[in-house]
């Protein structure tokens, strides 16, 4: 059963997170600021030039990501839960003179706020888990892409979500059943923050993402892991090179992030 109140839950979470997060190392906004984009070479790769092209930036926090394909000359608009993030997001907007239009809403009720189709909606790291109805959300997807429009999807793994929080042994189901329920202490840009939030998430594996795409007319036309993160936001990561970062004891032998791009059809 879905906890009646996970919306309110997970938003508070997030609205302690974006202070917490605007100030850590983790997010550098030093470096944004100064022109570097917030964006990693795997999602790079997938969304190729989007100069003049309209984007859907699902989940986008505080909207580095968003901003930064508006710096590549993407015509962007963001959405997130969390009406802390969105604020940040239109003052960071203002504060670089980028153009962008940011929505706070929960997700399924995008409807209720946009009518607009697009030729890409972007999504990436940890986004889809904090979501209880994948097929809820893929409708999402296709009501706003135009027909020939392209999903971008980068999030980790659902293999990673399966440890317990030191990864050392197998905690959780790799299929979706009961919402995780947790109280947490910071956040993973900044474990020493203090202040603590419960949060309510969702195990979803690459089958159930994949079919319910398809399902919404949606053509997968390619999927891909990687071995590595991105981010240093587990615990027991090291980084083996510049911008990969693998758990010390286990290397690169699982999967760690995946990318489904899709189209409608």
């Amino acid at each position: 059963m879905i906890p009646v109140n996970y919306i309110e839950l997970n938003k508070d979470s997030w609205n302690k997170r974006t202070e917490a997060h605007l100030k850590s190392k983790f997010y550098a906004m030093d470096k944004f600021l100064a022109g570097e984009s917030s964006l990693n070479d795997i999602e790079l790769s997938y969304l190729g030039d989007v100069t003049g092209k309209k984007i859907l930036h699902l989940q986008c926090h505080f909207g580095q990501d968003t901003l930064s394909l508006a710096r590549m000359g993407a015509i962007v608009t963001g959405v997130d839960l969390s009406d802390k993030a969105i604020l940040e997001a239109n003052n960071l907007a203002q504060e670089i003179n980028q153009t962008a239009t940011f929505i706070c809403c929960d997700l399924y009720d995008l409807p209720d706020f946009l009518t607009d189709e697009f030729d890409i909606v972007f999504t990436s790291y940890g986004t889809v888990g904090w979501l209880p109805d994948i097929e809820r959300w893929a409708e999402i997807v296709s009501t706003y892409l135009k027909p020939g429009g392209k999903l971008c999807l980068v999030d980790f793994h659902p293999f990673v979500w399966m440890y317990d929080d030191n990864f050392e042994s197998i905690k959780y189901d790799y299929k979706n059943g009961a919402p995780i329920i947790e109280t947490e202490s910071g956040t993973y840009a900044d474990r020493d923050a203090k202040f603590t939030s419960q949060v309510v998430t969702w195990n979803h594996g690459l089958g159930e993402i994949m079919n319910s795409l398809i399902n919404k007319n949606i053509k997968i036309n390619c999927l891909d892991e990687y071995d590595y993160s991105p981010y240093n936001c587990f615990n027991a990561m090291e980084e083996e090179s510049p911008k990969k970062f693998r758990f010390h004891h286990v290397s690169a032998k699982i999967p760690m992030v995946y990318a489904i791009i899709g189209e409608k059809i």
